[in-house]
């Protein structure tokens, strides 16, 4: 049987990360992704933010590493030439009831280490952009996006100088995890088994599934999955915006927002549609076009000039969720051998929305909580 020092299973852009900081610590790391291609999950499903780390509760592993991961996003896209831009966000109010909302998540962000949020009235707001109604805004400097998958490629680049390698077409089957090290189940072509002293389960939406096949985890250490689908649509034509334009977040995520990508081109998403916990595989990913006729309400609440028929469905994602409809939002969890009780282990499970701003400190943290 084949060993290695370590094995990350899914190269999101999570996993890439994590195994970068790896095999920089000069471990023999081998990335098993069971999909063609990198990241084709959430890590190309999603709106391509750099979040400041304004809404997740304080001492929250979310707040805590959004706003240390942003900071080195920030200088890894500078130094690995990453196509960005910190075009920054208005985060607005445009009802009375929301007013108090806008000042507590001003309250929350600062609580959070995010000290550079301006308060604006809504005569400031539009002399930013013009085509925006709001009564308030939070404008957020440090908020930006960033081309994702020249990310993944980035991270991968590092982690092959250092000696690692991704594994594509390598879907992992089980995993045997025991004191002495693990023995990973791998199929695909060439089915094989694979020792490794240190897994970090990086599977995403399947992270869960995974843990249900360790046979030594607690019961406490194998969460449900929850699915929550995003569906996202683009704008015909050019918007008149050159910032992000955010509503107050809702229970689910973070409401149907505006952002833009590096050409200038926006969307518009995402929503939210629960899926059932047993999704069926492949995931179907088609866009429903009568969905964007809820998209229209939502958006003209703060672009009232939105055209009749503009929205054109553009793409969708699921979100890796850790609870259900109705239910408070879970943090991140990163279960190590402190919660587990199985050495060289870590489970990540719910890593959503901030996680692609969190990478780079979410890999700090799996390093640490493996003794690293």
């Amino acid at each position: 049987m084949d060993r290695v020092d370590a094995v990350v299973v899914g190269a999101g852009v999570v996993g890439l990360a994590v195994a970068r900081a790896l095999a920089m610590r000069g471990l023999e790391t081998l990335v098993l992704e069971r999909e063609n291609a990198i990241g084709t999950g959430i890590s190309s499903r999603n709106s391509e933010v750099i979040h400041a780390g304004l809404y997740y509760p304080t001492g929250s592993l979310k707040a805590r590493l959004c706003v240390a991961g942003r900071r080195q996003l920030y200088a890894f896209c500078a130094s690995h030439a990453v196509e960005h831009r910190r075009c920054g966000k208005l985060l607005v109010a445009t009802e009375t009831s929301q007013l108090p909302g806008l000042q507590a998540l001003q309250a929350q962000a600062a609580a959070n280490g995010v000290d550079d949020l301006v308060r604006l009235d809504a005569t400031q707001a539009r002399a930013m952009e013009p085509a925006l109604t709001c009564l308030a805004a939070l404008w957020s400097p440090s908020t930006g996006i960033v081309d994702s998958h020249g990310l993944m490629l980035a991270l991968q680049g590092d982690l092959e100088r250092q000696g690692g390698a991704v594994a594509l077409a390598s879907p992992v089957r089980a995993l045997q995890a025991g004191r002495d090290g693990h023995v990973i189940e791998v199929g695909g072509a060439q089915p094989m088994a694979l020792g490794a002293r240190i897994v970090v389960n990086a599977a995403g939406l399947w992270g869960p599934a995974l843990a249900q096949s360790i046979p030594d985890l607690p019961d406490d250490a194998r969460p449900t999955a929850r699915f929550c689908k995003g569906n996202y649509f683009s704008l015909a034509g050019r918007a008149p915006f050159s910032r992000l334009i955010y509503p107050l977040p809702n229970q689910a995520g973070l409401g149907v927002h505006l952002t833009l990508d590096l050409g200038g081109q926006a969307r518009f998403g995402p929503d939210t549609e629960w899926l059932p916990d047993d999704m069926l595989v492949p995931i179907d990913y088609t866009v429903d076009p009568a969905r964007g006729d809820g998209f229209y309400a939502d958006v003209r609440r703060y672009w009232p000039a939105l055209p009749d028929g503009a929205l054109q469905p553009a793409y969708s994602g699921v979100r890796p969720k850790l609870v259900g409809p109705g239910e408070p939002a879970a943090d991140f969890r990163i279960d190590g051998p402190a919660r587990h009780g199985v050495p060289g282990l870590v489970n990540l499970f719910g890593i959503e929305s901030p996680g692609l701003t969190a990478s780079l400190a979410l890999a700090d943290e799996v390093l640490s909580r493996l003794g690293a």
